[in-house]
């Protein structure tokens, strides 16, 4: 069975320039990408996100163990079965893997803020284990949106209030 890994890469165009009192200017183009053998491209809308988690007061955390869920979505585009190579066999399947700083179960959060984490759960409520591929989901082809929720979670350390970030990447393999 073969299997193909996409970690969604960022595509810079940098782009530098020179004023000067002359009517000349320098531009440097740099560009970067791939083009590889894959059932879906993602949407460029879906590839750098972030998502606004709001203010949480600690006696909610105490309460509750937890926040509200956050949904986004990443969009899968242009799907296709068929592989470049007809003598092997039309995709399948795909199984997403969540992965980033990670402690006790939940992705670490970075900043003031501490006693919690953040979990990922998909439309089956399946749990994402940081750095584990999810449940195989059967492809179609065109366009389809994957619903996630993301929510902060008790993470049975002492609660402390303040700011907090975390960066998380996602990856597709395909079979």
């Amino acid at each position: 069975m073969a299997r193909i890994s996409i970690w969604p890469g960022l595509v810079t165009i940098l782009v530098w320039t020179t004023m000067s009192f002359s009517a000349s200017a320098a531009v440097a183009l740099t560009v970067q990408g791939s083009i590889v053998e894959t059932a879906c491209a993602i949407d460029l809308g879906s590839r750098d996100q972030t998502i606004d988690m709001g203010s949480l007061s600690i006696s909610h955390i105490l309460r509750d163990g937890q926040g509200a869920a956050r949904p986004f979505t990443i969009r899968l585009v242009n799907c296709a079965l068929e592989k470049q190579h007809s003598n092997r066999p039309d995709w399948q399947y795909f199984r997403i893997t969540f992965d980033g700083p990670h402690e006790r179960g939940l992705f670490k959060v970075n900043g003031q803020a501490n006693g919690v984490g953040l979990e990922i759960r998909n439309q089956d409520n399946e749990l994402s284990v940081p750095g584990s591929a999810m449940s195989p989901q059967q492809l179609t082809p065109g366009t389809r949106d994957l619903i996630y929720q993301l929510r902060l979670v008790a993470n049975q350390q002492p609660l402390a209030a303040g700011q907090y970030n975390s960066q998380l990447a996602f990856k597709l393999d395909y079979e």
